[in-house]
C-alpha cells in the first residue's frame, strides 16, 4: 500500500481530486490531499509546502501527484520527506531561483498557447473562460461545480524564487495531456525533455484529467508506482 499525496493546482482546492481518490482507495491506497492556502496572501511557497508536509504526518511510502502550479510545491516536499515518486500532471517545472510568476515568459508558455489558440480556431489572448481553457472535455455539470468551488488565488508566491539549488533526485514522472489548451502538448514536450530529462506520459485529456479522465489517470499513475517496485 502506497499513500498517494495529491496536490491541487491554482485558485482550487482538494476537490480537484475527488474523482481520482476513490479510485486510489479501492486499490488498497491512504490519499492525502490537502487545501493549499492559495487564497491568503500571506501565504508562499513555503506555507505550500508546509501544509502538504502537515497533511502527511508520519505517513510513509510516499508518492506525491501535482497538478499544473503544483509542481512548483511538489519538490519542495519531496526535499523535506522521504518521496518514492513524483508525478506531475500537466504541471509546472520550475529551474532553480525562478519564481512562478517569471516560469511564463521564461518558458514561452503565452506563444505556445497563442499559437494553438489560432490553430484551434480559437481568439488568441481573449480573457480566460475556464469552461473553455481548462474544462472542455469535463462533464457539463462537473464543469459548473468545478467553476462554482473557484477560489482566489493569491499573487504572493508568483513573486518568490523557487527555492531549491536543484531538482530533487526523487524518481520524477510527467504526464502530459494531449487536448490541454492552456498547457499545449507541444510546448510541454519541449519543456519536460530540456527541464527533466525525461519522456513523458501522454493521455488524451484537457488540463483536468483528475475531473475528466480519472481512471485513466489512476491507471497511469499506479503503473508508474509499480514500475518502481
Amino acid at each position: 500500500m502506497a499513500t498517494y499525496v495529491l496536490i491541487h493546482g491554482a485558485g482550487s482546492g482538494s476537490w480537484d481530486w475527488h474523482r481520482v481518490a476513490p479510485l486510489l482507495r479501492a486499490r488498497g491506497h491512504d490519499v492525502v490531499a490537502p487545501d493549499l492556502p492559495c487564497d491568503d496572501d500571506g501565504a508562499g511557497l513555503r506555507e505550500y509546502s508546509d501544509a502538504v508536509v502537515e497533511a502527511i504526518g508520519d505517513r510513509k511510502d510516499l508518492v506525491v501527484v501535482a497538478h499544473s502550479l503544483g509542481g512548483f510545491t511538489a519538490p519542495l516536499v519531496a526535499a523535506r520527506v522521504p518521496v518514492d515518486l513524483l508525478v506531475l500532471v500537466t504541471a509546472m517545472v520550475p529551474l532553480p531561483g525562478e519564481s512562478p510568476g517569471e516560469w511564463w515568459e521564461a518558458t514561452g508558455q503565452p506563444e505556445a498557447r497563442a499559437r494553438q489558440d489560432a490553430r484551434e480556431g480559437r481568439t488568441p489572448g481573449a480573457p480566460l473562460d475556464p469552461l473553455v481553457t481548462f474544462l472542455h472535455d469535463v462533464e457539463p455539470e462537473i464543469a459548473a461545480e468545478a467553476v462554482r468551488r473557484e477560489r482566489g488565488q493569491s499573487g504572493t508566491p508568483f513573486g518568490k524564487p523557487w527555492p531549491l539549488d536543484a531538482w530533487p533526485g526523487t524518481p520524477t514522472a510527467f504526464v502530459l495531456c494531449r487536448q490541454d489548451r492552456f498547457f499545449p502538448a507541444d510546448f510541454m514536450r519541449r519543456l519536460v525533455t530540456t527541464r527533466l530529462g525525461i519522456t513523458p506520459e501522454e493521455i488524451d485529456s484537457g488540463h483536468m484529467p483528475a475531473l475528466s479522465s480519472p481512471e485513466t489517470l489512476v491507471d497511469v499513475v499506479e503503473g508508474r508506482r509499480r514500475a518502481l517496485t
